[in-house]
């Protein structure tokens, strides 16, 4: 481990260091105006942002989209202003009002930084530890993107090279997806990756020794890190000429990712609320303002104050941005000379395009065959390989089950790795038994962008992905979740393994779509239906499929509406609807079948999405669903959350209110009462009551 590298040529001046405590007071000033917030964060690690922002990173205020940009992930979120202060800055166009304007509504500065709303802001942080697990996606993203389009380039010569930089904090290393994924970044060696870890000994209850005492360091070490350690200089604040030497040294290490712990004061140089908790998120106060401009050689009565020298020293961050863009288009110039091929496959990815026809590989099956949804979909996923090289992922350890697997000879390993098939830029990701960390850096990918990311585990254990799941769905991003073994019918396992609640939980979630098909084609419709949507309408899709063998129905194109009539009434107008998801779909066209056999007209309907469904018009939905027909049963081997609105007052529900029990999946459906004859007494419970 290497303690304050030795002193590089950085050029320090009393501009840059003006400009370090004109951020500082920003930070103050705009806590203090808000009357909330965190200060003390912004103002310690003040001379790092600015060292990234104005000296080593590679990016172009006026195009923050520009695909050759490093990426900067502010992991604690809630330190927001340490990066929008430096966007300021740099001339992203956060401006002196903008921070005015800080956590308050309609304002480009809310709490924590959220992807799509502020420009320059790469990702949505502030629960901890979701931004290094982003920012370890990224830096695979970037590998496979290299890999795509400039594999043979040496290192460091190709357009398509860029560096991941974060900033992490003592509460993203307790986190535990912290561990998942760095764990991961050493095993991927994932030398474009640079994490500065603030280690201030600060938390909202105080210092740090009340709940963490091991050495981040060596566990670093232990997973593969390059670790750097950055003391004090003499005065406590950050010695920026050794930072700034351990920062490149960071930035150059490309055999395996690298990590910087910079000894910090949270709140420097404020004198009295320095290392305190009460500067990590409170407004230090008028007085403690003052004293601490002061202190910084700045007049105390001046808020939001910046000198116009200083603005126009960091706004040259624009220039060199749009140097840097335009030696990057010479280089992808170049590029494209030699690689005509290939920079028309760049040009259809970065335009959101499918190939033309690609839909034809989507793979159609035959009506009376038994297939599991989960062994349709692992057919589908190596049919769209075959003309989406951008697409890959993999699976939490579970591949043979999930049949998340593109191609068995191309895996997504660092180059020494001895497996068979190893690759630095393969398509088939080993993620590990680390699904929390495996969401969070699918939503990294999502990010970088350029590809398309699966990740596949069981659906009860979405229970460990949850929060980056929201967080996928807060920022739109176009994920796919394959989560196979969806209901008590994985049978044996038992109730741990079991989803219950779990549909209705994600459900739950704002901007998720759910979709549970019930046989082979509508899985491999709602794969096509996914891979359109990516480019038209992003945003993450969770696939939920039965592991067991199930009939297939002939192909409906209207399952990519998200609910359809599977089998319509016969002798008349419907007088009752079956609606069902997944395995439970059989159990309604059984029950239709019972009822029109004793002069029942009964409508089967397979809803696989609630949300594609409720995204079509009113007119068709009531033709799925006429209003006029209120003798409605829902069935689905799960809680009856979703479908009380379905089924409205008069109609029954078939489902499943407690964990289930070991044994095999056919037995649990009898014991548990999801059989043909069930739903048959629910329709006609349903039948009485409407008729009352």
């Amino acid at each position: 481990m290497r303690t304050n590298p030795a002193t590089t040529d950085l050029e320090w001046t009393e501009l840059d260091q003006r400009a370090v405590d004109t951020a500082r007071a920003l930070a103050a000033d705009t806590v203090e105006h808000a009357r909330d917030g965190h200060p003390g964060t912004a103002m310690s690690l003040a001379p790092a942002a600015y060292l990234l922002f104005q000296r080593l990173m590679r990016h172009d205020p006026a195009d923050a989209g520009w695909i050759g940009r490093d990426r900067f992930v502010l992991s604690n979120g809630h330190a927001c202003l340490t990066l929008y202060i430096q966007l300021f800055l740099a001339g992203y166009g956060v401006e002196l009002d903008d921070l005015k304007a800080f956590r308050r509504w309609g304002s480009r500065t809310p709490g924590h930084p959220e992807h799509g709303h502020t420009v320059g802001v790469e990702t949505t942080t502030g629960p901890l530890g979701q931004g290094i697990a982003n920012a370890v996606g990224m830096a695979m993203a970037a590998r496979f993107e290299r890999g795509l389009f400039d594999p043979e380039a040496p290192s460091g010569t190709s357009p398509f090279d860029h560096t991941i930089w974060a900033i992490v904090s003592d509460g993203d290393m307790e986190e535990g997806i912290s561990a998942e994924a760095s764990s991961l970044a050493g095993h991927q060696r994932l030398g474009n990756l640079v994490v500065l870890y603030d280690d201030n000994h600060i938390s909202c209850e105080g210092d740090t020794a009340t709940a963490l005492s091991e050495d981040v360091l060596k566990r670093y070490e232990a997973y593969g890190w390059h670790v750097q350690r950055v003391e004090q200089a003499a005065d406590g604040d950050i010695d920026v000429h050794a930072l700034y030497a351990a920062l490149t040294a960071a930035r150059d290490e490309t055999g395996r990712p690298s990590i910087i712990a910079a000894r910090t004061v949270i709140g420097w140089p404020a004198p009295h609320a320095r290392n305190t908790k009460e500067a990590h998120g409170r407004p230090l106060g008028a007085d403690e303002i003052a004293a601490t401009k002061r202190v910084l050689g700045l007049d105390p009565d001046r808020h939001f104050h910046v000198e116009d020298a200083v603005l126009a020293h960091t706004r040259e961050a624009v220039a060199r941005g749009r140097a840097a863009h335009a030696a990057w288009d010479r280089r992808l110039d170049e590029w494209r000379a030699a690689h005509t091929a290939r920079a028309a496959e760049f040009d259809r990815v970065t335009a959101g395009e499918l190939p033309l026809g690609w839909e034809k590989k989507v793979p159609v099956f035959r009506a009376g065959d038994t297939i599991a949804p989960r062994t349709a979909s692992g057919a589908t996923l190596r049919a769209l390989a075959e003309v989406l090289p951008e697409l890959w992922g993999g699976s939490a350890d579970l591949a043979g089950s999930n049949h998340t697997t593109i191609d068995e000879l191309s895996s997504f390993l660092p180059a020494g790795n001895p497996l068979p098939g190893a690759d630095p830029y393969g398509r088939t990701v080993h993620f590990g038994v680390r699904e929390h960390a495996m969401a969070s850096a699918m939503n990294g990918v999502a990010l970088h962008g350029n590809t398309r990311m699966y990740g596949g585990t069981f659906l009860v254990f979405s229970d460990y992905m949850r929060p980056a799941v929201r967080l996928a769905a807060l920022m739109k991003l176009p994920v796919t979740y394959v989560w196979t073994h969806d209901s008590v019918g994985i049978g044996e396992d038992g109730p741990t393994h079991q989803p219950v609640e779990h549909l209705a939980a994600l459900r739950a979630i704002p901007g998720l779509n759910v979709v549970r098909p019930a046989d082979a084609n509508e899985t491999a419709i709602a794969w096509r239906e996914i891979v359109r949507r990516h480019g038209t309408a992003p945003a993450p899709h969770g696939l939920a499929l039965a592991g067991e063998d199930l009939p297939t129905y002939e192909l409906n194109e209207e399952a990519a509406r998200g609910g359809y009539v599977l089998r319509e009434a016969e002798g008349g107008a419907p007088e009752v609807i079956l609606i069902a998801t997944g395995s439970e779909v059989r159990l309604a066209v059984e029950a239709r079948e019972r009822l029109q056999a004793t002069g029942v007209p009964a409508r089967a309907v397979s809803m696989p999405s609630v949300e594609w469904f409720e995204e079509q018009d009113r007119a068709y939905r009531d033709a799925v669903l006429p209003p006029s027909v209120t003798a409605r049963v829902a069935v689905e081997a799960g809680v009856r959350l979703t479908w009380k609105e379905y089924v409205g007052p008069e109609g029954r529900i078939v489902s499943l209110e407690h964990f289930g029990a070991s044994a095999d999946g056919e037995t649990l459906f009898r014991e548990f009462g999801f059989t043909g004859e069930a739903v048959e007494a629910a329709a006609r419970e349903a039948l009485a009551a409407r008729r009352r």
